[in-house]
């Protein structure tokens, strides 16, 4: 199912908010990852595997897409193809756990304009878009040392876990059919530190 946006601004705010189709079937990096970018002024539709995303292409043409390759059901390069055939100007970022060069090699052949290994934050994925630069995410770093505008993707990923935990009162088995990951995966991440931001 697709998520409902964090915020709702008024329709003429929204209009002029650049657009990004969010797709990855891991909850918690998609709902962190989207707030990032909702924090950066995107206006920002998510959803969990490559059919829903299509179905929010039919009244959706996002300016730019972040697309996780391995997925419940088709792969995301089969979207990452749909989606440039679409609007070949669609900047496409595609996302993985599991890198190889041939997996690189196709989805720059189907429209992917970068491929970046996880764990990725939203600075890295804007460069890849083009919308900023290294040097300027630096800057933007050096001048926000609190970092209050650049929590990164981990961080957030880690804030949504604490949060889901809390809400099913600390039950671990509760907390990961909420947040649609397996008990011991869970387990794992509540083991490592909390992420820095």
């Amino acid at each position: 199912m697709p998520d409902s946006p964090a915020s709702a601004p008024a329709a003429a705010r929204e209009d002029d908010r650049p657009t990004l189709l969010l797709v990855d079937d891991d909850e918690s990096c998609r709902w962190a990852m989207g707030r990032a970018f909702e924090r950066r002024g995107y206006q920002v539709r998510t959803a969990d595997c490559v059919p829903v995303a299509i179905e929010l292409l039919r009244d959706f043409s996002p300016e730019y897409a972040v697309v996780d390759l391995r997925m419940p059901g088709p792969s995301g390069l089969s979207l990452v193809q749909k989606l440039h055939e679409a609007d070949p100007e669609t900047r496409i970022v595609m996302l993985t756990g599991f890198a190889s060069i041939a997996t690189a090699v196709e989805a720059v052949k189907k429209g992917a304009n970068d491929y970046l290994i996880k764990p990725v934050d939203a600075d890295a994925i804007e460069v890849s878009f083009g919308v900023a630069d290294a040097k300027a995410m630096k800057q933007r770093a050096a001048d926000n040392p609190d970092g209050e505008h650049l929590i990164s993707v981990d961080r957030l990923a880690w804030e949504h876990i604490q949060r889901t935990l809390a809400q099913h009162g600390g039950n671990i088995s509760a907390a990961a059919r909420a947040l649609g990951m397996h008990r011991r995966t869970l387990q794992r991440k509540l083991a490592k530190r909390p992420m820095r931001r």
